[in-house]
């Protein structure tokens, strides 16, 4: 599967419509940016169940901010609608691949029960 391009039009609905997808924040003047696109691109070929899109920081400014992106590359993982990984910097394709699987095998009823108890320990504190 191809990565797709995601903008402020689309974002939200890619990442509701999806079980998993995977979000590179990157920009064209980016050289480390450009050395992580053949990764990225292999990961997309190997996981077709795993959305692999793509936010051009230079072209979707206010999503990048939304997102409080002030490194790129950075990489984000959302699984059932959920953030669950972020982190600037290009990952070797090994890092990529072990981050999937992770991702992948996630119980999610209890990150949802996870984050649940943190919110409440916000509220309560």
């Amino acid at each position: 599967m191809a990565t797709v391009a995601l903008t402020e039009e689309n974002f939200e609905s890619t990442i509701a419509d999806n079980d998993i997808v995977l979000v590179d924040f990157w920009a064209e003047w980016c050289g480390p940016c450009k050395s992580f696109a053949p990764t990225f691109e292999q990961s997309s070929a190997q996981h077709e169940d795993v959305v692999h899109a793509k936010v051009d920081t230079e072209d979707q400014q206010r999503l990048a901010a939304e997102f409080g992106i002030r490194s790129i590359p950075t990489i984000m993982a959302f699984r059932e609608n959920v953030l669950v990984f972020s982190q600037p910097g290009a990952l070797p394709a090994s890092s990529l691949e072990q981050l999937v699987t992770q991702v992948k095998a996630l119980d999610m009823d209890d990150v949802r029960a996870q984050i649940a108890a943190h919110e409440s320990e916000h509220q309560a504190g």
